[in-house]
């Protein structure tokens, strides 16, 4: 069996957590290609070494002298190294880092360096072979993720290796310029390399023991999710539920590799498993609750509006024209609804309304703010009659007034529109009820 780990910032902070890491993975031979994230916080008010990265950058960029910043940096690694008794010297690798920020390489670069510096150290530390990502993760000239390419670089060069530390979070364009991935990118990198090795598990560890049911910000201790589907998991994550980056799934999910969600300072919690597809019920009707705030809703009115064919295609164009995106889009037979992040529609609202008058020539249009979108996820809905009457029952109790409901055809998510006020009322009596009601 192989197993592919990928550390997160959390677990790689400082050289007690490197020393958890390192026994978690000797505890198992089979834990035998590792990704790691770059030096997380050390306490609340710590600041990450990505960010430090950064702020050292942008100096540079700008002409100033950011020798200070660097030196911090520096000294956050040799804390580390230090406190693992390595024998091991970056002062090279920061003369390096140190020239390229004059030559003004770029912020990914910058930021990439993170995790390239601790992927040496955890290298060093597990006696593993190590692998700059730059050599085996690729990207187009456009920037895009080239999958093809990387899958078969990487897979030749594991191919021929028992052991190997691939740093997290980038790459590299065709002409080696270092390019990253989005924040939280670690967990793509870790998904990449899991196919590229064939593994039979890809291990994600982090400060949590897997996902909860809901955000424990909101509800006080929530349930943890034993297991999950892929597409639960797309959609909670796109919804907030920021454990793992969503676009780490699609790797694994090609080759039915499931992910374990574990807590590198419990290990022993059995976490959350997310896989393709699983015969195990739910312990509760729902798997998950997740929401946003922050969105308005464009609501059009046009008498005889479902006899026009391509009404909706008009309306849509607008918001096209100015580049934004919609998240739903409820309708009835004379009312279509269009709800959208508020902060990319404020400033083209006119813009967007005065396209939908000139398009689609509607009676009226509406727009009302502050609103927050929260989505009920379950495969266990399907099978359950009467989910959306307790949700509603639910919030009704609570004094919430919803402002819009919408279904999927797959009957695996809800989505409730609120006021933003309501938002964390909402996710408590939706939790009461499917959660503490059953306990």
């Amino acid at each position: 069996m192989k197993k592919v780990v990928k550390f997160g910032g959390s677990s790689l902070a400082s050289a007690e957590q490197f020393i958890k890491v390192g026994n978690i993975i000797r505890a198992d031979k089979e834990r035998s290609f590792v990704v790691p994230s770059a030096p997380g916080k050390r306490f609340s008010a710590d600041t990450k070494v990505t960010d430090m990265l950064y702020g050292c950058y942008a100096l540079a960029e700008e002409g100033k002298d950011f020798k200070k910043e660097l030196e911090a940096i520096k000294a956050r690694y040799q804390e580390i190294i230090d406190g693992l008794h390595l024998e091991l010297s970056l002062e090279d690798e920061f003369k390096t880092i140190e020239k390229q920020f004059k030559d003004k390489a770029g912020s990914d670069y910058a930021a990439s360096r993170g995790e390239y510096l601790n992927g040496i150290i955890m290298a060093n530390y597990l006696g593993f072979n190590f692998i700059d990502s730059a050599e085996v993760i690729f990207f187009d000239d456009n920037g895009v993720f080239n999958a093809e390419l990387t899958n078969e670089v990487l897979s030749d060069r594991l191919s021929k290796l028992d052991n190997a530390v691939v740093p997290g979070f980038y790459g590299a364009y065709s002409d080696g310029r270092v390019k990253t991935f989005s924040r939280g990118g670690s967990d793509v990198t870790g998904s990449i390399v899991a196919k590229a090795v064939k593994a039979d598990v890809y291990e994600n560890w982090t400060d949590v023991s897997g996902f909860l049911i809901a955000d424990p910000r909101i509800i006080p201790n929530p349930e943890a999710i034993e297991v999950i589907t892929y597409r639960e998991l797309r959609e909670l994550a796109y919804m907030g539920a920021g454990v793992l980056h969503e676009d780490a799934i699609f790797p694994v999910r090609q080759e039915g590799i499931p992910i374990n969600i574990k807590n590198t300072n419990k290990p022993e919690d059995k976490g959350t498993w997310i896989v393709g597809s699983t015969c195990q019920k739910s312990k509760y009707v729902i798997t998950g609750i997740a929401g946003k705030k922050g969105f308005c809703s464009i609501n059009i009115e046009k008498d005889m509006m479902n006899t026009e064919i391509g009404f909706g295609r008009k309306v849509l164009q607008s918001f096209e024209e100015n580049g934004i995106s919609f998240e739903h889009m409820p309708s009835g037979i004379d009312t279509m609804t269009v709800f959208a992040h508020q902060d990319e529609f404020l400033h083209k609202e006119q813009k967007v309304v005065a396209g939908i008058h000139r398009l689609a020539n509607p009676d009226s249009i509406d727009i009302e703010s502050d609103l927050a979108l929260i989505a009920v996820v379950g495969r266990g809905m399907k099978s359950t009659r009467g989910t959306a009457g307790r949700i509603f029952s639910a919030l009704a109790h609570a004094n919430v007034n919803v402002k819009m409901i919408d279904q999927g055809s797959s009957e695996l998510n809800i989505i409730i529109g609120v006021a933003n006020e309501d938002f964390e009322t909402a996710i408590q009596a939706i939790y009461n009820i499917f959660v503490v009601a059953q306990l």
